[in-house]
């Protein structure tokens, strides 16, 4: 006997407390009432018990109504005896009419209780669908399942095991203990079924015991086709980012290679005519072409040591590995190294350097940094004229931070550049008429992010500036005064 019925059942009881109440009131009022008149009272406990108790309930009152309609209110009273047939007649009638009216009411009731668990399924099922929006991770996904099952079924345990295969690692979620204090097999198991196959399994453990009533089923299985959609949808999410990334990488790839073979060949063009030529004999060792021809040679081997380093450090950004080698380090020992190593590439340009040598110490990765200026530079001067300057300043912002600014006098960057200036391969103004990949600004914005700083460019009346800060405290502590000295 299912625990529905039981329900039902246990309730008849009181459909006869009420039927037995009803008589005794319609028994004292008995001089003032007629037959027809007791006969329509009666119907109102069948009609309040099934309304209440449901179906088994009313159909009880009904007939504990006719026997006592008949027993205490037609002749001869006190006994189940009929001696006219008009009231047998009534008897039958009104035996009739309890009972259609209790199958009414319990259809009525049936049919409202059905809308009820419908809405019910709709509201849980919208609440569930909203909070798996988003969610791309298995583990979110099952736990967010787990969570609405148990407000669903108050009491009760559940498990969310996962399983979409192809690679995907087992994803289990047990609420609220581990699988381990649930006793016994699940009051129910209802997989998790997608349009490749099976997906996963959620198993409840009912707090009443015992097996799980159709609505749960229901429900669960409601729940189990939401969770097939997620997983589904998460899965879809993954393939498509992992279609743009390797798009992306082809793109990257793409990019890189057109823009490498093009960048090397000029200077290897110039390497190889300077070198054949000082081979060759047209060239006197002690004349000042040769000379000429050396320095175009050595300047166009820092060329390639740039673009060789900064094809490097972008494959170590891309990798994730760029982790600074921090030291306590004076910013002015960094610029002027990186300033002595660039006076001959840097031409026609006047360099202008403002860096104090009483700067407090800075705790940064020396080489990084030194790049970071030396793509800075080599930017600022391939993007201004001949014999314009090139100025480097730095000052200190307050206790934690320090500020470095390269600024040269080059045209304007418009304002929906600026903030793409430092993206890979992006250039802006004079793209035609300057030579490089586009990696330096992008190198620079990780360097500085790595240090835990921030770069940024702007526009200024005498020209562009590329600014980035550094911080002076390095987890958590000052350099020592020994260190400072």
């Amino acid at each position: 006997m299912s625990r529905a019925v039981w329900l039902y059942l246990i309730r008849i009881p009181e459909a006869l407390l009420a039927v037995g109440a009803t008589t005794a009131l319609l028994y004292l009022t008995r001089p003032w009432l007629n037959t027809p008149t007791v006969a329509l009272l009666y119907l109102l406990p069948v009609g309040v018990s099934t309304a209440l108790w449901g179906l088994p309930s009313g159909i009880a009152a009904a007939v504990a109504a006719f026997f006592a309609f008949n027993y205490f209110f037609l002749p001869p009273y006190f006994t189940l005896q009929v001696l006219q047939p008009q009231e047998s007649i009534d008897l039958v009638v009104f035996l009739v009419v309890a009972i259609t009216m209790s199958q009414l009411l319990g259809a009525t009731q049936a049919s409202l209780a059905r809308a009820e668990a419908r809405e019910r399924e709709a509201r849980h099922l919208y609440e569930l669908s909203t909070a798996l929006l988003g969610l791309t991770d298995l583990e979110s996904i099952a736990r967010t399942i787990a969570d609405r099952v148990l407000l669903s079924l108050p009491g009760a345990k559940v498990g969310i095991l996962l399983e979409p295969g192809k690679g995907a690692s087992r994803t289990e979620v047990f609420l609220p203990a581990r699988v381990s204090e649930h006793p016994g097999r699940p009051s129910l198991s209802v997989p998790i079924q997608g349009m490749r196959g099976l997906l996963g399994e959620i198993e409840v453990w009912s707090a009443r015991g015992g097996s799980a009533s159709e609505d749960e089923r229901r429900l669960l299985h409601t729940y189990g086709s939401a969770a097939a959609l997620a997983i589904e949808r998460a899965q879809l999410a993954a393939a498509d980012n992992r279609a743009q990334l390797l798009a992306q990488s082809d793109a990257f790839k793409s990019a890189l290679l057109s823009s490498v073979s093009h960048e090397l060949r000029s200077p290897l063009s110039t390497i190889k005519a300077s070198v054949t030529s000082l081979l060759g004999a047209e060239v006197d060792w002690d004349s000042e072409a040769k000379q000429e021809l050396l320095e175009a040679v050595d300047e166009e081997t820092d060329h390639l040591n740039l673009l060789v380093g900064n094809l490097l450090d972008m494959t170590r950004i891309e990798a994730g590995y760029l982790q600074p080698k921090r030291n306590w380090n004076v910013l002015a020992d960094i610029v002027r190294s990186v300033t002595e190593r660039m006076r001959r590439s840097l031409g026609e340009h006047q360099l202008q350097v403002e860096v104090s040598e009483d700067l407090p110490l800075v705790p940064v990765d020396y080489v990084q940094i030194e790049q970071v200026f030396a793509n800075l530079i080599s930017n600022s001067a391939k993007y201004s004229a001949p014999g314009s300057v090139v100025r480097i300043r730095a000052w200190q912002l307050d206790q934690a931070w320090l500020q470095v600014q390269v600024h040269n006098q080059g045209p304007a960057v418009p304002a929906e550049d600026l903030g793409r200036i430092f993206d890979k391969f992006h250039r802006v103004t004079a793209s035609d008429r300057v030579t490089g990949i586009g990696l330096g600004l992008s190198i620079c914005k990780a360097i500085v992010e790595a240090h835990g700083g921030r770069i940024w460019a702007e526009n200024t009346p005498q020209g562009m500036a590329f600014n980035f800060t550094l911080p002076l405290t390095w987890e958590g502590t000052v350099p020592s005064v020994a260190e400072e000295k």
